[in-house]
């Protein structure tokens, strides 16, 4: 039997596996109370109680009494993290809804988390206590400010977003602090279609489409008194108090009556075209000497001082969810010096039916770099003449309004990481191309080297140290994982770079195999063929092993991979420690920050590939095993060869970096990662002996064209009788 059909057969019962893999016990508030200190959870505690029916939260015992509620996040909000695995997070809330204390108890985050230490992620999940759900209801969640651990964004992001949801709708199932639960069935109220009469400003303003809020100095300025800061107070607003300090205006245009009333036919056909399914605009109009769009427009695309609030979710507006209007279509209305389109995007969970207000933000400068501030709220509801009749009551799928959340989530990761995005679009376009127009790219040796060295820094410094983004093993655990417990896309959109290269190495593998991915976007590839080429800079010698035992070396990244894979089946978190055979998270994502044996064999494999180059590629990497089995289905070969590659030139099988190239000529698509170096020699005038001897022969039939005497040439050749015409 043949390895490949050994390795297949291997691979073929590990998915069969798969069907009879079996889980461990349920993950519930039950399974993680007896582990705790109630203490941890409300100071003083001395026991729980038993676990609620109708809600699934156990009180927290001080003296008999009830002093908070302890609750697992997980049983009320998706928690799902990059691994596809939930995070668990028990937290109390007591009868004021503020949290009392926070325990991480349990998560399978091994990209992020392994090698930072477990006391930091404790500290941090631990310094939610204190936090206030009641504020956190009154700003959409914004009342605190969010700590980022590096390596652990999405983490940090997924307990964070547990915590405040999941507390929320604990305190409003038991009431605490005031706060009543959300009416999960009723009548939901829809907007009429039919509704499209154009009305002029006073009859929209009379019926309440258009909301105003006025302030005047002297309100503002009484404002600031009242907070009783002096530095404010000494700061007052210059002019008469009954001067227009803004005087703001507000209509949700994404309403078509409304839309056309104000903004006219034509530019409530542009908002329709600007605005996707599910979104909504509103307008915002304002004149006075405050501006209610600020400065943080100017310096980094966020309206800093106003944002939209409906429920418990709010909605920060950036530069391009904005657009400017020049003119209202209205001939009653009065004159703004500002008039500003904002669109609502779809992930807000917005509700043009519910109430909602735009919440503004007024500033007072009180130091150099010091302000006070003070926030007044412009209320909105939209006339009932836009509502459709009361529908008979239905049922609110939670489970939708969970989905959603989820999908809030990821997609307020995906914003925030625009830059890095879009760099690795433009990593992966210029790769393709090279790829495309491999021959082209190749035939200029000095300028292809410098190239591929400027392009393996950037996969280095751009994706690895910076970006984070590096692929491993894990992640294909963390999928077959999610294949057996119920497949969601959450989980894998959470790390956007990671999301967007997978899909780009199955298009690769498909065209070009695995090489596309190890040779050129790896980074710890990248770092490893960077110091190689600085080794031989300094003349450290280079070492080949004896093709027979290079050939034989060659499946153990392949057993790595499977073993890894079947013990995957059986306990993810013990796959997950195997898998710290990988140097990834050391190297890349840690930067070498780590505790000294990660350190020492991250480092000992760099060593060796000064002698040997991508040493760890070419016999260890589980990740370029697993690349490498898909990767046989390729459709093309795109390498170019000549009939004297390997009989008898072998040129190209002692240059290649990896040893793929087999003494009779063939390359080893499992092995090869497309460096292209073959196709350098393959056009080189100095090295390839095949266009050497074409070199020699176009040099010897030229030179034996130029000694033809005068008469003999044939026609056209400079040595050619010339003819005459009779």
């Amino acid at each position: 039997m043949t390895l490949w059909h050994a390795i297949r057969t291997l691979t073929i019962l590990l998915v069969l596996s798969l069907a009879g893999a079996t889980g461990a016990r349920a993950d519930s508030l039950a399974s993680f109370l007896p582990d705790l200190d109630p203490a941890e959870l409300a100071p003083g505690a001395e026991g729980f109680g038993p676990i609620r029916e109708d809600v699934p939260v156990a009180p927290v015992l001080k003296g008999g009494e009830t002093v908070a509620w302890a609750f697992l996040t997980s049983d009320f909000v998706g928690t799902t993290g990059y691994s596809g695995k939930p995070i668990h997070v028990v937290a109390a809330i007591d009868t004021d809804a503020v949290l009392t204390g926070v325990k991480l108890v349990k998560h399978s985050e091994p990209i992020v988390l392994i090698g930072i230490p477990n006391s930091k992620m404790v500290a941090l999940t631990e310094g939610y206590a204190g936090l206030d759900l009641k504020a956190e209801v009154e700003s959409g969640g914004q009342a605190h400010d969010l700590d980022i651990i590096s390596g652990a964004t999405v983490t940090i992001m997924v307990i964070d977003d547990s915590l405040v949801r999941g507390g929320i709708k604990v305190a409003r199932a038991l009431g605490l602090g005031g706060l009543s639960p959300v009416q999960m069935d009723g009548p939901r109220r829809e907007l009429d279609p039919g509704v499209d009469t154009v009305r002029d400003w006073t009859a929209l303003s009379g019926d309440g489409s258009i909301r105003r809020l006025t302030l005047d100095v002297g309100q503002v300025n009484a404002a600031f008194a009242e907070t009783g800061d002096e530095r404010a107070i000494a700061r007052p607003e210059r002019g008469q108090p009954g001067d227009t300090f803004i005087d703001m205006h507000m209509a949700l245009v994404s309403v078509p009556a409304i839309g056309r009333s104000l903004l006219g036919e034509q530019e409530y056909a542009n908002l329709t075209d600007w605005l996707e399914p599910g979104e909504h605009a509103i307008l915002v109009l304002g004149r006075g000497t405050y501006s209610f769009k600020g400065s943080g427009y100017v310096r980094g695309g966020i309206f800093d001082r106003i944002q939209l609030i409906q429920g418990d979710r709010s909605v920060r507006f950036f530069d391009r969810q904005h657009r400017r209007l020049g003119a209202l279509a209205t001939a009653d209305s009065p004159s703004f010096t500002e008039l500003d389109l904002f669109k609502i995007p779809a992930g807000a969970e917005f509700d043009p039916a519910e109430p909602f207000r735009l919440q503004l933000l007024v500033q007072r400068a009180v130091g150099a770099v010091e302000k006070v501030f003070l926030t007044f709220d412009l209320d909105y509801r939209l006339p009932e003449s836009y509502l459709k009749p009361l529908a008979a009551p239905q049922v609110v799928d939670d489970a939708s309004a969970e989905s959603a959340a989820k999908t809030a989530l990821w997609q307020r990761i995906w914003r925030d990481r625009t830059v890095e995005i879009a760099g690795l679009g433009v990593m992966l376009a210029v790769l393709t191309a090279t790829f495309f127009f491999q021959f082209q790219a190749t035939m200029n040796a000095r300028v292809f080297f410098w190239f591929r060295m400027s392009f393996l820094t950037a996969s280095l410094v751009f994706l690895g140290w910076y970006a984070n983004a590096q692929l491993s093993v894990v992640n294909l655990m963390a999928l077959a994982g999610s294949l057996r417990s119920g497949f969601t896309w959450d989980a894998f959109l959470m790390d956007p770079l990671v999301f967007i290269q997978w899909f780009a190495v199955a298009a690769a593998l498909l065209f070009w195999g695995r090489g596309a991915y190890c040779g050129w976007l790896c980074p710890f590839g990248a770092l490893q063929e960077l110091t190689n080429r600085i080794g031989r800079a300094l003349k450290i010698p280079q070492w080949t092993l004896p093709w027979g035992l290079h050939e034989r070396l060659w499946p153990l990244k392949y057993m790595i991979f499977l073993g890894l894979f079947g013990l995957s089946m059986v306990s993810i978190p013990l796959a997950e420690k195997y898998a710290e055979i990988e140097p990834f998270k050391t190297a890349i994502i840690l930067k070498f920050v780590r505790d000294w044996p990660f350190v020492v064999f991250a480092v000992s494999l760099l060593v060796i590939g000064l002698f040997i180059e991508r040493f760890y590629c070419r016999y260890i990497c589980p990740l370029g095993g697993a690349l490498a089995i898909p990767a046989r289905m390729r459709m093309f070969d795109w390498l170019r060869r000549y009939k004297e590659c390997g009989n008898p030139c072998q040129t190209c099988a002692n240059e290649c970096p990896v040893q793929a190239i087999h003494p009779t000529g063939e390359i080893n698509p499992n092995e090869c990662v497309d460096c292209l170096h073959c196709q350098v020699l393959y056009q080189s005038e100095a090295k390839c002996p095949v266009v050497i001897r074409q070199l020699k022969r176009r040099a010897k039939v030229g030179r034996a064209e130029l000694k033809m005497p005068l008469g003999d040439a044939p026609a056209g050749h400079p040595n050619a009788k010339p003819q005459t015409v009779s």
